[in-house]
């Protein structure tokens, strides 16, 4: 054991897949926000023609959010702060009395007037998630930019079908990767589909407080609306304080995505096992022990996100489903831990997602060839309507049961004399739909296959790496 307490330091050693992606859901980033909503308050109260103005503008003043660039958590003792927060339950209770000392005497009845403290941090966090969920919507786009163009470029090109993880029928490199751009695009538009409303109910969710302050029910009406609006949040139909539908929705949207992005991972896993060598990645991978090994190491990231995720939108369902009475008693608690990790991770793997799908590297000839490993036997499905009416189907399953060419075994049959055999085992005549499934539709932004991927490789050619780090193409 250590002799004195060990430091606080958050490296992200123990889920590297969010190093570096974290920073719209960081402390100091939520306590931001949390300062915002309480001036965004103020500035409704002043929309609705109650507060003075000059209480907005001095107050917006000391919080420098009247400056192009500030940290609006300037003067605040944050871990005071921090430790305060345990005997209220929640971070807003001290912070107010901070922020209260900070404004001129004259203005400060105004700071969280009315209020109570789940209307500023359901508020703060929604302000949160809808930036962070802004740049998780930017990496899926790139994402599927990437995989459409990748399916546009080997549409044709022919690859084995795995059911079950067996070779089935013949299918394209194209169509797989289309299959990968389907579902991040739908991930994408479930995004779009998002709301954030804001949330202002005062004490128990009936607006009693505002009613009281602002003199009559109509202005008391118009305050979320206000206080939306000096959010840039949604405008609430009615105070959610027990009815938590846009957290679970969140969590459910970043499921789905994390969902397709594992799907997309777990394939290129798969394909560049060393004995199948379809894909590789086009950075990183390094071994600590195995110098020869090249890991597929963003879709293992990306994987473990994936894994993680659907367990972490769970708790908050839980949550939601536990919302007891006017205010939940720690099941409201529980969801702020539970979607900062959820959306931490959503910002991690899809930035991998986005690098991953610009750097893949396709070898087309090791497709070919495990396609062909079979000898002929992967178009087994198109042979049994044909040979079967002239073999009969126990000779037919005899045939199949060997390993040998198929090519030659079919001349060496009679009844097959008048038949094109190299036609018959062609597997690119039994691609179905496989090219045009693999061409179809455009991206998540429109256009055609891979539209805004040509732009984001133009950049990197010319500056080694995009604004996003993702390195040159290859």
């Amino acid at each position: 054991m250590p002799s004195e307490p060990l430091p606080h330091i958050d490296l992200g050693l123990l889920s590297p897949v969010t190093v570096g992606h974290d920073l719209f859901v960081s402390d100091g980033f939520v306590l931001n926000e949390l300062v915002r909503a309480e001036c965004a308050l103020v500035a409704a109260y002043v929309e609705v023609g109650v507060a003075p103005r000059e209480a907005r503008r001095d107050i917006d003043h000391v919080f420098g959010l009247d400056e192009k660039y500030s940290h609006l958590t300037r003067g605040l003792d944050v871990d005071r702060l921090i430790a305060e927060s345990v005997s209220g339950g929640n971070p807003v209770i001290p912070l107010v009395g901070m922020l209260k000392a900070q404004v001129p005497a004259e203005h400060r009845g105004w700071i969280h007037r009315g209020a109570t403290s789940q209307d500023i941090l359901d508020t703060a966090l929604m302000m949160v998630v809808r930036r962070a969920m802004g740049q998780v919507r930017s990496s899926l786009n790139i994402a599927g930019q990437w995989t459409r163009q990748l399916a546009a470029a080997h549409a044709d090109d022919v690859a084995a079908a795995r059911t079950l993880t067996q070779h089935a029928v013949p299918t394209t490199v194209g169509a797989r990767a289309a299959t990968w751009a389907r579902g991040i695009e739908r991930a994408v538009k479930r995004i779009d589909a998002l709301e954030y409303p804001a949330q202002l109910g005062g004490a128990g969710g009936t607006l009693a407080s505002f009613v009281e302050i602002t003199g009559s029910e109509e202005r008391a009406a118009a305050l979320p609306a206000a206080f939306a609006r000096a959010t840039e949040l949604d405008v609430p139909d009615a105070p959610w304080h027990v009815t938590r539908w846009p957290i679970t929705e969140i969590g459910d949207a970043i499921v789905q995505a994390l969902d397709a992005l594992g799907k997309f991972a777990g394939d290129v896993a798969t394909l560049s096992r060393t004995e199948v060598g379809e894909v590789s990645e086009g950075v990183g991978g390094g071994s600590s022990a195995m110098p020869q090994k090249q890991n597929p190491a963003e879709a293992v990231l990306i994987r473990s996100a994936a894994l993680r995720a659907p367990q972490l939108a769970a708790t908050l369902h839980l949550a939601a489903s536990l919302a007891v009475d006017e205010r939940p008693d720690g099941a409201w608690h529980a969801e702020w831990p539970t979607l900062r990790e959820l959306v931490r991770l959503a910002l991690g793997a899809t930035r991998h997602a986005a690098s991953l799908a610009a750097h893949l590297r396709v070898n087309v000839s090791a497709a070919e060839r495990n396609a062909d490993l079979t000898r002929g036997r992967l178009v087994s499905e198109r042979l049994r309507g044909v040979l079967v009416p002239l073999i009969g189907a126990e000779r037919f399953a005899e045939l199949l049961a060997g390993d040998d060419d198929l090519a030659l075994a079919l001349r060496a049959l009679p009844e097959t004399a008048g038949l094109d055999v190299d036609a018959l085992l062609d597997l690119r005549a039994y691609v179905g739909l496989a090219p045009r499934l693999a061409r179809g539709g455009g991206g998540p932004s429109g256009g055609g296959p891979g539209a805004g991927a040509e732009t984001a490789r133009d950049d990197r050619d010319r500056t080694g790496s995009d604004a996003n780090g993702y390195g040159v193409h290859e």
